[in-house]
């Protein structure tokens, strides 16, 4: 029977040895410097892949109800802010528009009227102050001879009634002036509540023809456009949406363990799965989620049972992109990205008091309305009985 050599076994013990110790020492030195990196630049900084990019997305909705008759953009096209998106049959509301504005005309020449009623007015309560002085003279007079017989009894009765029936007349015309002047007083024909009114229905009808033309509010990309040329549709509809990347965002969640040391415009360095590691972002946290993403979910998990598994939940946080760098690269809703938060810089808050830097508004129309107010004084320039502006 054979025996092991021991002087062949001892040379390849002491390789072996000198290999683990190699192995070991590397392992060592690279735990080292994994955890010198750590110190010095890895625990400055929190990542994740769970990122993706938001915007607002702009309902187009018709104000008044009506008919498409053209349409004038389509899904995945870029409009910009005031370009007319669909136009609706105008017919309904010129038909308006037009009634509106003869009701303003007739009420215009009534209130004309109104201030030359006062006149009128005026000189028949002087005329029947007239002929009341006059009726309680010849009343004065048959009294004077009626003892002595010079008069009927009849004709006396008739003297005084002649005189009970001016004088409720004359009371009668002061009454009808006061009220006159109730309607008229410190105003103007082009102040006058009436005229204020009816002028408020032309601006209305206006308005409702303005509407018939929908403009896009911002500027951006269509999409989800579902109205058809020929189809009625009712106040409130949703017709499409635009969508303005140029604002886009990033909502990255975050574990909750990571967001210890994160702050409110702290640097963000992103990168997009569309363009890949060679194109890079440059963005800041906006804002941190008011809570996780599963206490607000359309079915909260509830947790009271016996089976219960702790899960390491996720925060929502804000990022803000460079705007030029959004333009050389767009980005489209949804897509991934993978977020890294500078954390080297903790005197921000933790709480966003403004994300936006401007509200979104809706165009004004100013021309529109001083176009409109034009129109209002040449129709009341006109049927008040002077020159047109």
């Amino acid at each position: 029977m054979n025996q092991p050599n021991p002087v062949s076994s001892t040379p390849a013990n002491g390789a072996r040895r000198r290999r683990m110790l190699v192995l070991g020492l590397l392992v060592v030195l690279a735990l080292g410097g994994y955890g010198a990196w750590w110190f010095v630049h890895g625990r400055y900084f929190e990542s994740t892949d769970d990122a993706y990019v938001a915007s607002d997305l702009v309902q187009i909705t018709s104000e008044v109800a009506g008919t498409v008759t053209a349409l004038h953009v389509d899904d995945t096209q870029h409009v910009e802010r005031g370009q007319v998106l669909v136009e609706l049959d105008p017919a309904d509301a010129e038909v308006a528009l037009a009634g509106a504005e003869a009701e303003l005309a007739r009420t215009v020449r009534s209130v004309r009227g109104l201030y030359s009623q006062s006149a009128g007015l005026r000189a028949q309560i002087r005329a029947r102050e007239v002929a009341l002085q006059a009726a309680r003279g010849d009343l004065q007079r048959r009294l004077e001879v009626a003892a002595d017989g010079g008069v009927s009894a009849e004709e006396l009765q008739h003297a005084r009634d002649q005189v009970a029936q001016l004088e409720a007349a004359l009371a009668t015309s002061r009454e009808d002036l006061a009220t006159n002047i109730a309607q008229t007083e410190n105003t103007t024909a082009e102040d006058h509540p009436q005229v204020l009114a009816a002028a408020a229905k032309v601006r209305e009808a206006a308005l409702a023809l303005k509407r018939t033309r929908i403009s896009a509010p911002v500027s951006g990309v269509v999409a989800r456009r579902g109205v058809q040329v020929g189809q009625r549709i009712a106040p409130g509809a949703p017709l499409m949406a635009v969508v303005p990347l140029a604002n886009a965002w990033v909502d990255a969640n975050f574990k909750e363990v990571q967001l210890v040391q994160m702050r409110i415009g702290q640097p963000v360095e992103l990168h997009a799965d569309l363009y890949g590691r060679g194109v890079r972002y440059h963005g800041k946290v906006a804002g941190l989620g008011a809570g996780s993403g599963a206490a607000f979910a359309l079915l909260p998990a509830q947790n009271a049972s016996g089976n219960w598994i702790k899960i390491v939940q996720r925060v929502p946080v804000r990022i803000a992109l460079d705007a030029q760098e959004l333009a050389a690269h767009p980005l489209r809703v949804g897509l991934s990205m993978t977020a890294t938060v500078d954390l080297h810089d903790t005197s921000g808050t933790l709480v966003a008091t403004q994300v936006r830097s401007g509200p979104q508004q809706v165009i004004a129309s100013e021309e529109h309305d001083a176009a409109v107010d034009q129109r209002i004084a040449g129709i009341i320039a006109r049927n008040g009985g002077r020159a047109a502006p």
